[in-house]
């Protein structure tokens, strides 16, 4: 690419985030739940602030980063008022993801607010984030997606904020979140919050079989069982639409996802923008052989992409799991998986919308920006995203 090429793609692109427009948030009832989709940042921090204000008894947060900036101010405030009006309130976070020091929580704990930590050690272990993300308030409203607390994600597109989404859920799936909840604070509470229990902890959890189920990922000898759900829904499926913020799945994931390309429909928007460039060379890197057969890609281009959601046929997966080897394999993570087709229809919309302010990428892409050198680097940031961690990989970054 030349300098002027350059330099026009750098105004497209910003261009690009000038014009974006966040989908409107909508609301979905189906087998006695209701789901109020998040779209806009803003609609994600009002939503959350509104469900703490609202608790009257407990309120039980789980995330992988809370930052020590203007949105985790807010957050904390509103949950110190609410500890202060008698809410029982848990607050679990990841240490490896969250950049606010413990002091920043004292306020809460000074108000009779429990702040716990899952923390990396030595081992094994340290490969492993609690990379969910969710609030109960009084055991009957949720809100879940992939956003963490922190202004990039609730931040316009025009600022880069993230573009994410946020679910609040009514319905009996919220006991089941309750229940994950208590068995991880359980977990913590344990004298040596071992690796092996952990993983029988996800072993055991019962999804059940019905149209709304919770599917839970976490380290084990195999795939999640969040992605061993999605796998087999696509390899009985005809269609399949994905916006995928990290995208570097096992081979035998990509080897059903052509299979269903070559029989049906694939349609896939990943990140053309990033706060780390190796995962999008590590995307890159399996472009080629998407294109082969006969799968439909885009790179949304407006802002970052935080996104995971994923709709085959008539089933809607959202929640924290990436499609990628960290997710499928190691991180704690946590999808709710809907069967319901007129929310199946409402997600392809929203995935519309994201590829409509993608770049495509077709063959005519990969001739242009395939070269060798190019290709080396896709190959190299799929190495590096390999069961290592996208902090540390952000200081390996692989620049095009």
């Amino acid at each position: 690419m030349s300098i002027s090429d350059s330099t026009d793609a750098e105004t497209s692109a910003d261009n690009a985030s000038e014009r974006y427009v966040d989908c409107d948030s909508f609301q979905v009832s189906a087998h006695d739940h209701h789901f109020r989709f998040l779209a806009h940042g803003a609609d994600r921090l009002n939503a959350l602030l509104d469900l703490i204000g609202g608790a009257n008894r407990s309120l039980q947060l789980l995330y992988f980063m809370f930052q020590d900036d203007g949105a985790g101010k807010t957050v904390l405030d509103a949950l110190v008022a609410a500890a202060k009006r008698g809410v029982a309130v848990t607050l679990i976070l990841d240490d490896f993801g969250t950049d606010a020091p413990d002091e920043f929580f004292e306020p809460l704990r000074e108000a009779g607010g429990k702040v716990r930590w899952f923390e990396p050690r030595l081992g094994v272990r340290y490969l492993i984030r609690n990379h969910q993300k969710m609030t109960i308030a009084d055991g009957h409203k949720v809100i879940t997606g992939g956003f963490n607390i922190s202004d990039n994600y609730f931040a316009p597109p025009k600022h880069n904020g993230w573009c994410d989404l946020g679910v609040q859920i009514e319905g009996p799936i919220v006991e089941r979140f309750c229940a994950w909840f208590e068995g991880l604070e359980h977990w913590l509470d344990g004298a040596s919050s071992q690796l092996r229990s952990m993983r029988k902890l996800v072993r055991d959890w019962d999804a059940g079989d019905g149209p709304v189920s919770m599917r839970l990922g976490g380290p084990g000898r195999s795939a999640s069982k969040w992605a061993i759900s999605v796998k087999r829904d696509m390899m009985s499926g005809e269609r399949l639409d994905m916006a995928m913020a990290y995208f570097s799945p096992p081979f035998s994931f990509l080897r059903v996802i052509r299979r269903l390309a070559e029989r049906g429909r694939v349609r896939i928007v990943m990140a053309g923008k990033s706060d780390n460039a190796t995962t999008i060379a590590a995307a890159r890197s399996f472009y080629r052989r998407l294109l082969s057969s006969g799968a439909a890609l885009s790179e949304f281009q407006p802002c970052k992409l935080h996104m995971k959601l994923i709709v085959i046929d008539d089933v809607t997966y959202f929640g924290s799991g990436n499609f990628d080897q960290r997710s499928i394999r190691l991180n704690l993570e946590l999808m709710v998986r809907v069967e319901d087709a007129g929310l199946a229809q409402q997600m392809r919309e929203l995935i519309d919308h994201l590829g409509g302010a993608g770049e495509t990428i077709d063959k005519a892409w990969l001739a242009r920006e395939g070269g060798w050198l190019n290709r080396l680097r896709w190959k190299l940031g799929r190495v590096a995203v390999l069961g290592v961690d996208y902090t540390v990989t952000r200081s390996l970054t692989i620049e095009e």
